[in-house]
């Protein structure tokens, strides 16, 4: 085989350089081709500058930087004239700026500062917003929203009022399509490619996929139909060795999960390869076309031998590959790029380019996490002005709980999909490696993977935030509430999670787990009640069960011993405060705004009952019989959609009659809109959930109107 492909080789570099164009010979001049050895001997191919420019050490110094290029850029189009060198100093100046800006604001740092060569590239090359540039993961695109006209609002970036943190369509026109999860931008852009030919358009269109969202399903589907209908669709992959998010664990940098990043790593890239193949197919094309095929063939083979068996996994798709390429390097970017636009029929191309998230700024090189999301820092040491407080947050109450669970169960296991810092499992997982599974970004395959472990007797926790298990939803119906798999759902960032906006918001899980036959729906009112919550899901073998739990901390409650809960009687609230007149039933975190707003309540003469659901299915019957019989008014409150918890206690109230009395019953939820990204305390108050609301709606209800303008301050 070897040898065979030898004289291949050199029979098609015969052909190659006895058709050499003056543009090839222009190009070999400028790059020279050396070899590097990786580990286990394997050997790549990159390609380097001879005459590159020194880059001259980038200031962070906390002031607002220098930057002369950046300053003469309003608009895409201003980069158009620059030089490559110009190119390059305006990445410096990108970064510096990118820095200062998320320094003031908090956010996703080190993905936007891989990217800078990369963004600079696609926006001196294509003409966006007519050529359609897509984002995924999202938070890539600060850089971005500096070149296309909001450079002078990026300190307002994910406060209330200000830019969001993630390409919104409503926010530019250069923001081709919305994104704040994962595995998208192939899909969308696909669409609009197949859009554009029906139309009769010839806009390029160019989807960017990185940081781990190559290794969800839909970016292969997406893939394979785009191999199948070979529509002209650039697909850059931004291979920055990361699949899950953040990268640390709490004792170190972990390294990426699955096969496809290893597949990713042993891909080669040569300059004479490339040469060579461009050559070999414009020859054999004037030979005719049965030459043609049989040196596709070849050339398929021999681009296995080259370049490992991921490229033409790419290439048996449908996808002309590209790389890998160095994603630092601007004139190779822009060479390539203008060389693929250019193309009268590529097809789909995909771009395999190599970066270093963090890339240009020392911290967040050094940094486990590469600095992947940040609050407000110190440009010169990278240090996060982090507040102390009292208690933990929410996800670390999670992660210990269970972690006091599997220490006398070793049936118990955990499944995140490339989440480990921000559901908590590495807390878990320094515990009990051998039973903390990281999938990748893969909600779907984590479900049906947690449901497998469920048919052999193990008991799986399943930790994913609210809105990234909408992906995975039909296999939560199909692979484990049919089958009644006792998977249990560990929901983080239920309700309003203020910066990240509306594409993180958990607002909807309260409607679409408990509107499931067999699945067990509970939301803890305070830090204690999360630990008895873990350790009631623990007991729970005949059927699926979830616990929804807010992004934030804990109000400080005492815990139970050792970090371990004590089981709920399934289906049963409690009384947190009696009252006489007005009862107030809330479901989760919600509960102490409740209680809060029977103080101000009291203070007006009104006595009020507090209760706290905890389960929204099954439904404590008694408990809400009680409340209506008992008492004038009802209310339900619950941070969540219209559709979940006060439905269940509708619909319960009505069919048992509890509303053809005298009961005057009125639900408060989130709004039916989605709310915009901003501190929480502005979202509770836009979505009129705070105790003066709460306590305004009792007083509209009671009669009391003259005091509901003082509460809601109008």
């Amino acid at each position: 085989m070897a040898a065979s492909c030898g004289i291949i080789k050199s029979s098609f570099f015969s052909i190659l350089q006895s058709n050499d164009s003056s543009s090839t010979r222009q190009r070999q001049k400028s790059w020279r081709i050396s070899s590097m050895h990786k580990e286990e001997n394997e050997e790549i191919i990159v390609v380097k500058k001879l005459n590159g420019r020194t880059p001259a050490p980038l200031r962070f110094s906390g002031e607002k930087p220098e930057t002369p290029i950046l300053d003469t850029i309003n608009h895409p189009i201003h980069m158009k004239n620059l030089s490559v060198e110009d190119l390059e100093m305006l990445a410096d100046e990108l970064r510096e700026d990118i820095v200062y800006a998320v320094s003031k604001t908090g956010g996703h740092l080190s993905s936007s500062l891989g990217v800078a060569e990369l963004t600079i590239a696609l926006h001196h090359v294509f003409n966006s917003p007519s050529d359609k540039i897509i984002w995924d993961v999202g938070h890539q695109a600060y850089g971005h929203k500096i070149l296309t006209g909001r450079r002078s609002r990026m300190q307002t970036m994910r406060q209330s009022f200000g830019l969001g943190g993630f390409p919104k369509r409503d926010e530019s026109v250069h923001d081709a399509f919305g994104a704040g999860h994962s595995s998208t931008s192939i899909s969308a852009g696909l669409g609009m490619a197949v859009a554009r030919d029906l139309l009769g358009k010839e806009n390029h269109v160019i989807s960017v996929i990185g940081d781990g969202a190559m290794t969800a399903g839909q970016a292969f589907e997406a893939l394979n139909n785009a191999g199948f209908l070979d529509s002209n669709l650039i697909v850059v992959l931004n291979d920055n060795k990361q699949v899950s998010l953040p990268t640390a664990t709490i004792d170190g940098p972990a390294p990426p999960v699955g096969a496809l990043s290893r597949a990713l790593t042993k891909l080669q890239a040569t300059g004479e390869f490339r040469l060579l193949r461009e050559a070999s197919k414009d020859v054999t094309k004037r030979m005719g076309s049965q030459v043609h095929d049989m040196a596709a063939k070849v050339d398929g083979h021999f681009k296995g031998v080259i370049t490992g068996a991921g490229a033409c996994f790419f290439e048996e798709l449908g996808m002309y590959y590209i790389g890998p390429v160095d994603g630092h390097s601007i004139e190779d970017l822009v060479y390539i790029f203008n060389r693929v636009k250019e193309m009268p029929a590529a097809g789909p191309v995909m771009i395999h380019i190599i970066t270093e998230k963090g890339k240009g700024y020392p911290p967040a090189e050094a940094a486990d996490d590469k600095m992947h999301g940040v609050v407000k820092f110190d440009p010169k040491t990278g240090r996060q002005s982090k507040t102390k407080t009292e208690t933990l947050s929410y996800t670390e109450y999670f992660a210990h709980s269970l972690t006091a669970e599997a220490m006398v169960d070793d049936k118990i296991v955990a499944i995140h999909a490339a989440m480990g810092g921000g559901t908590g499992l590495n807390i878990f997982q320094k515990h009990f490696p051998d039973r903390c599974f990281d999938v990748g970004i893969a909600e779907q395959h984590a479900v049906t993977f947690a449901a497998g472990m469920a048919t052999e007797g193990l008991r799986p926790f399943c930790a994913i935030y609210s809105s990234f298990l909408q992906r995975g939803y039909d296999q939560v119906v199909h692979d484990v509430d049919l089958q009644k798999l006792p998977v249990r759902f560990m929901m983080d960032r239920a309700g309003l999670v203020g910066a990240d906006g509306p594409t993180h918001c958990g607002a909807f899980d309260t409607a679409f787990m408990a509107c499931l036959p067999n699945m067990i729906v509970m939301a803890p009112s305070d830090e204690a009640e999360l630990m008895h919550m873990i350790a009631t899901s623990a007991t729970i073998d005949d059927r699926p069960s979830c616990v929804r739990y807010p992004r934030g901390n804990g109000i400080g409650v005492p815990l139970p011993p050792n970090n371990k809960g004590t089981p709920l009687e399934i289906g049963r609230g409690r009384i947190l405060r009696e009252g006489t007149r007005v009862a107030i039933l809330g479901f989760g975190t919600i509960v102490q705004n409740c209680l809060s707003a029977a103080k101000i309540l009291q203070d007006h003469g009104i006595s009020v009952t507090v209760a706290d659901a905890r389960f929204c299915k099954p439904l404590d019957g008694e408990l809400i019989r009680r409340l209506a019989k008992e008492h004038e008014f009802l209310l339900t409150v619950e941070e969540g959609s219209i559709g979940g918890f006060s439905s269940h206690v509708s619909h319960f109230l009505s069919l048992n009659g509890l509303l053809d009395g005298k009961l005057k019953w009125r639900a408060m939820m989130l709004p039916d809109r989605y709310i915009d990204h901003g501190a929480q305390t502005h979202q509770m108050e836009e979505a009129g959930l705070t105790p003066r609301h709460i306590a305004g709606t009792v007083l509209s209800v009671v009669g009391e109107n003259k005091d509901v303008v003082q509460f809601l301050n109008l």
